[in-house]
């Protein structure tokens, strides 16, 4: 791959099929969301793995609230010293993502200072910050989780949008008001770490070992799991497809209805997410419990189940283990440096709330809009019940509002399938990144996050075909090694199928994916970095993880027997699937 690589097949003035936006549709602080032009190629930008699929017209709300109005406007307030945030445009229907770079040494300065200043006062008053958030946030989901909908016309149903709306901003508004700081502050511990001769594989540890509602919600599974094998359940489970599961446990009876019961309950609190964050196209499980019933039932394929307390006391021991050993190789001037820095990151503690907003913002915000429009798909007769999805934003207002009929839009909503469809099977072939690929990112998002460093950048500027390519290095994100089958997924609708024990291959993983993550044998990442999902996670549960190798869904295909070294950062692919009965010659 050359250092540019080149935008022109995505330059386009129309979104989809049907619709170009006028000059300042979408919100923005700095910058806006919009299509690639010729001169997007002067800058760098990287695929983002967040939506594999793609978003629909209503889906790209997502890019004009959160990525674009959230990332900037958040990091205006902060000052973020290197950058303004993130800045979008869409190939297709997928993301591709660019830092808003701030290049003026004395503006930097500047943002540094304010920065400085700004810091301390979130810094002491961490807790109490995302408690008020959080219940701001919660308070929103309460009333519109509460409405009626089908009660209401089809003018309540647009007034309820535009306030599912208005909470959909405001959660992302939220999200980075807390994200910046966190990791701004994690930065410059790092760095000083860093510059004092900690090795850098060993900070993220430092943080590791606090509960999170996203692991909560595992536990709840893992409850699910163990009484249904109590209830002699285990052969209904592994003899029907996780789609056939809540019919023939229904028709079991008996301990089936008792644990359907159950089940149920568990929805009523943890089902309300989604297969993938900030997508209004996904259901949640409570729509449909496929995912959860299918984790259930792969759990089941386990001998044994996972021990949660063991795996925390493992990982609080590694992290106590991790901070003495870098210590005792520090004078007593940098230990006060050490101490003050790990306390500070300790109680605004970027990791842990990394998982813990997940659940209240990530995974169901974008429900209430989704609500709304497979009502008003019913209150004017669309062919399908997410049809209205496949409308942007000021259509269906016009439709809502009685300024057009949804019967002008029928046979668009159709192209606009097809054309959602198209762009999905493309994926795959999607190139990582367009534009100019730098020598290294300033943006700590970005680099620790998405994993945007010198091993991604180095993987992705690499020549020539992947299909001989035996061994990766990326980030080593999570100590230990596993060799097993890779299962290869561009996203997760297929994660409940994963077997146990086999090694989850991926672009990158979100909160939704954690579930596996007490099944699966080791988990390789195209992207991510040490505070990556992917990261955090396997370190959690103990699961060998190499993220940022750059290729990896390119250069490991599905069923190839594969190494993961999390120690190391290394992957060694040992069998290819098309070659099963040939070991191959591993080239180091």
């Amino acid at each position: 791959m050359s250092n540019v690589v080149p935008v022109d097949e995505f330059v386009t003035d129309e979104w989809y099929p049907g619709f170009k936006p006028e000059y300042g549709y979408t919100p923005w602080s700095v910058e806006p969301f919009r299509t690639f032009r010729k001169e997007d190629e002067e800058r760098f930008w990287f695929l983002d793995f967040h939506w594999p699929r793609g978003l629909t017209p209503m889906g790209l709300i997502w890019n004009e609230d959160g990525y674009s109005w959230g990332t900037q406007l958040a990091a205006e307030a902060l000052p973020l010293p290197p950058g303004r945030g993130i800045t979008q445009r869409i190939a297709g229907t997928h993301t591709y993502a660019s830092s808003i770079d701030v290049t003026d040494e004395w503006e930097i300065g500047h943002r540094h200072e304010l920065m400085q200043r700004n810091l301390p006062r979130f810094l002491e008053n961490f807790d109490d910050i995302w408690a008020e958030r959080r219940n701001e946030v919660e308070a929103w989901w309460q009333h519109l989780k509460g409405f009626d909908l089908r009660s209401q016309s089809l003018r309540g149903l647009g007034d309820y949008l535009v306030k599912a709306r208005r909470f959909h901003r405001r959660s992302f508004e939220i999200h980075f008001e807390i994200m910046y700081p966190l990791l701004a502050n994690y930065v410059g511990f790092y760095g000083a770490c860093v510059d004092m001769g900690i090795d850098p594989n060993e900070i993220a540890k430092f943080l590791q070992g606090y509960d999170t509602k996203i692991m909560e919600t595992d536990r709840a599974l893992w409850d699910l799991t163990r009484q249904a094998r109590q209830s002699g359940l285990d052969s209904v489970f592994l003899q029907h497809d996780a789609t056939q599961l809540r019919g023939a446990l229904a028709e079991r009876g008996g301990p089936a209805d008792e644990w359907l019961s159950s089940f149920d309950d568990f929805l009523e609190v943890y089902g309300y997410r989604t297969e993938g964050s900030c997508d209004i196209a996904l259901p949640s499980w409570i729509e449909d419990p496929t995912p959860a019933l299918g984790m259930v039932k792969t759990f089941l394929q386990k001998d044994d189940n996972h021990d949660f307390d063991a795996a925390l006391q493992e990982t609080i021991a590694e992290r106590d283990a991790a901070i003495d050993s870098a210590r005792a190789k520090l004078t007593s001037e940098e230990q006060e440096v050490f101490d003050a820095g790990l306390a500070s990151c300790t109680a605004a503690n970027f990791p842990w709330w990394q998982d813990d907003h997940n659940y209240y913002i990530d995974l169901r915000v974008s429900l209430p809009m989704r609500w709304a429009c497979l009502q008003i798909s019913e209150a004017v007769g669309a062919d399908r019940p997410d049809d209205t999805i496949y409308l942007f934003w000021p259509e269906l207002m016009q439709v809502v509002n009685g300024e057009k009929s949804y019967n002008s839009f029928r046979s668009l909503v159709e192209d606009r399938r097809q054309y959602f469809d198209y762009w999905a099977e493309r994926r795959a072939s999607m190139p990582k990144v367009l534009g100019t690929v730098p020598d290294a990112v300033t943006d700590p998002i970005l680099i620790e996050i998405f994993g945007l460093n010198d091993h991604f950048l180095r993987a992705v500027q690499a020549t020539g075909s992947t299909e001989d390519v035996k061994s990766l290095t990326g980030v080593a994100a999570s100590k230990g090694s596993a060799r097993g089958i890779a299962r290869v997924l561009t996203n997760a609708d297929e994660l409940h199928r994963v077997q146990p024990g086999e090694i989850l291959v991926c672009e990158s993983t979100s909160p939704n994916w954690t579930p596996a993550f007490a099944k699966i044998a080791a988990c390789v990442c195209d992207g991510g970095g040490t505070l990556s999902h992917a990261a955090i996670v396997g370190r959690e549960y103990g699961v060998p993880t190499v993220t940022a190798v750059g290729l990896a869904t390119l250069a490991i295909q599905d069923g190839d027997e594969i190494e993961v070294d999390g120690t190391n950062g290394t992957v060694t692919v040992y069998r290819r699937a098309a070659n099963a009965a040939e070991p191959v010659e591993v080239s180091t």
